[in-house]
């Protein structure tokens, strides 16, 4: 089945999913409106909306992306209960019981199950003892319980719409048993319809973030580098934010022990943090700018810049044309960004290789997500060293679902790789946003620890020559470094999408056209799907979300692909077939607002080659043999 009928049955999915939306909704635009920003591949402009457009574009994405999650929420419970059903039909009460208990530990979404007995009308309820309700909460609970009680009966599953409806926070389902005997009821948490809403707004950047004044953070223009103040969304393509009371100082000579105590008593620091022979002074009294005037005046340094943040932006080969469907309960309804990539007809070449490595330097991962089990390493948190990089934000854990979450397992979604391990750092903490220094120290910690790929879906509007030391430094080690570039609706470029070492991501819709609000320009590399992406999120659930941050790790993803079909090639080896092996989209070639087009995973992984290297690599390729050859003697 080729990506055009897999697209059609992908918005068949969406327009279901918009049916049942229980968020008050905003006036959408005329279909005149959205053909004015759609971008079709034959298109030769992807025009740019205004601010004001662009705002109400991302508020309708926004929507979007909850109502998407509320429908995956619904599909994943109503699977979990039919399971339920039949498992706890073959227990005891007490088995039940401490079932029902260790269940609810990982699955805290499952805040009370009843089992139901039918005929008797007996039940047993099992409720967390975190479960608490209002008056107004527990009388309309009880009215949709009672439906569900009555749906039973009638050998029927029920859903209850999300309440209370100002601030949707429960549901109820229900499901019986095949011999209509027994059923579950549970009453399910929904405020992943608020986490999600909440982490869109930053992701999206529909509000300022993050806030100035939180942990002394200051904004400037990243042209001018002057103080700026950030009062919508929309700001944030000029601004670039640092810490107001920090620095970053790479001196030509390091200074002495000496040296460095004079440093620290004259700006009134501890001891800075290191690596290499990079500073990061904090003071407790001086801002950036009185310390990059004591640093100038008095030890010249090689380099000087403000300490940036950084934000969020997860055998035999067939090759009759035929697609592999996998069973994953919300692959053929949700997934259309695998389809219409040639994810499916990649598959039949290479499901992947558990010797390869995709670091995601990002919020942290969900560790105990039943469906990354077995596809995480232990990894590194960049924020809190001793602590294990377990994501509270959602952002790390969705982009590595996209990457490698597990395939054919009848749970949640299909990720991208089956094979593949996914190398989780932290290096964004709770607000989602991370300093150049841990996101630089994330980065080279990866490298040092067997990353192949690493993937980096945040970014800032300051090159910052910390950070790109850090991208160098992991270049150089043949790693393929994939980045998002951004929520702007901008031309300026972000980084570290921008930098030359790195392999730069815009999204695009179902439409193939570019995502309204995905920056553009002359150094975009591809583009991939970014709008409502589905993806395993905190907590044992799934959600989606829409941004280049989504985009990203499809290329890394099919870096990784690469990379297993062909161990050989080297990363500029790599990076160039992912840009010659694309679906052309926008003007003939590259252009701003497409780069070279959309990943095409089949054309890329048939130009990589299966047992030998691909054609245009043969030079490059037998010289390697060679000096291998002459290396052993």
């Amino acid at each position: 089945m080729k990506w055009r009928n897999w697209v059609a049955l992908g918005l068949t999915g969406a327009a279901a999913v918009a049916v049942i939306s229980f968020f008050p909704s905003t006036p959408s635009s005329t279909p005149q409106q959205n053909a004015s920003y759609t971008s079709k591949s034959n298109n030769s402009k992807s025009p740019v909306p205004s601010p004001a457009q662009e705002q109400q574009l991302k508020q309708s994405m926004l929507k979007r992306d909850v109502i998407a999650t509320e429908r995956l929420s619904r599909l994943d419970a109503k699977g979990h209960l039919r399971s339920l059903a039949i498992e706890l039909g073959n227990m005891s009460a007490q088995q039940q019981k401490s079932f029902i208990s260790n269940m609810q530990k990982d699955h805290k979404h499952f805040q009370s199950i009843f089992w139901v007995d039918i005929p008797s009308g007996k039940e047993q309820q099992f409720r967390r003892p975190q479960f608490k309700t209002t008056a107004l909460e527990q009388k309309q609970l009880g009215t949709y319980i009672s439906f569900a009680r009555k749906a039973l009966t009638q050998s029927k599953s029920y859903e209850s719409p999300s309440f209370p409806e100002d601030d949707p926070k429960y549901f109820v389902a229900a499901e019986p048993t095949s011999n209509h005997k027994h059923g579950v009821i549970a009453v399910m948490d929904a405020t992943i319809l608020n986490r999600v809403k909440d982490h869109q707004n930053k992701n999206l950047r529909l509000i300022p973030y993050p806030k100035e004044g939180k942990y002394k953070v200051e904004s400037i223009h990243a042209d001018t580098l002057r103080d700026m103040t950030v009062k919508t969304g929309h700001d944030n393509e000029n601004a670039s934010h640092y810490y107001e009371n920090e620095i970053v100082v790479v001196f030509e000579q390091n200074p002495s022990a000496h040296e460095m105590k004079q440093i620290e008593s004259e700006i009134n620091c501890k001891p800075p943090r290191r690596i290499a022979n990079t500073y990061i002074f904090q003071s407790k009294d001086k801002s950036m700018e009185q310390m990059k005037q004591y640093f100038t005046a008095k030890w010249k340094p090689k380099y000087i810049e403000p300490h940036y943040l950084y934000m969020t932006n997860e055998t035999d080969v067939l090759n009759d044309g035929t697609v592999e469907i996998p069973n994953d309960v919300l692959f053929e309804e949700y997934q259309w960004n695998l389809p219409i990539i040639e994810t499916n007809r990649g598959w039949n070449l290479t499901k992947g290789n558990n010797d390869v490595i995709v670091a995601v330097v990002d919020t942290g991962v969900d560790l105990n997500h039943p469906d990354l089990q077995g596809r995480l390493l232990p990894g590194y948190n960049a924020v809190a060293p001793d602590d294990k990089p377990m994501d509270d934000v959602g952002h790390g854990t969705h982009v590595a679902g996209i990457i490698s979450a597990n395939v054919n397992n009848h749970e949640g979604i299909a990720g991208m790789m089956w094979g593949g391990k996914i190398l989780p750092v932290k290096a964004l903490d709770s607000s989602g946003s991370g300093t150049s220094y841990s996101v630089a120290e994330g980065i080279i910690w990866a490298a040092d620890h067997g990353a192949q790929v690493i993937n980096l879906s945040l970014g800032n509007y300051a090159d910052a020559n910390f950070l790109h030391e850090a991208i160098k430094y992991a270049y150089d080690r043949d790693i393929v470094i994939v980045a998002a570039t951004g929520n702007d609706n901008t031309e300026r470029p972000g980084y570290p999408a921008a930098y030359p070492e790195v392999l730069s991501v815009s999204a695009t819709d179902t439409n193939l056209g570019r995502a309204s609000f995905s920056n553009y320009g002359d150094y975009i590399d591809v583009m991939a799907p970014g709008e409502s992406i589905a993806s395993t999120y905190p907590d044992n659930q799934y959600a989606a979300l829409s941004g280049t941050s989504m985009a990203s790790p499809h290329v890394a993803a099919l870096a990784a692909l690469i990379r297993s079909i062909n161990p050989t090639l080297k990363n500029t080896e790599v990076m160039d077939i992912i840009r010659n092996n694309v679906i052309d989209l926008g003007e003939k070639g590259r252009d701003k607002y497409f780069g070279y087009g959309q990943i095409d995973v089949y054309s890329a992984l048939q130009a990589a080659g299966g047992a030998g290297s691909p054609l245009q690599f043969w030079p490059q390729f037998y010289q390697r043999k060679i000096n291998k050859i002459l290396e052993g003697r």
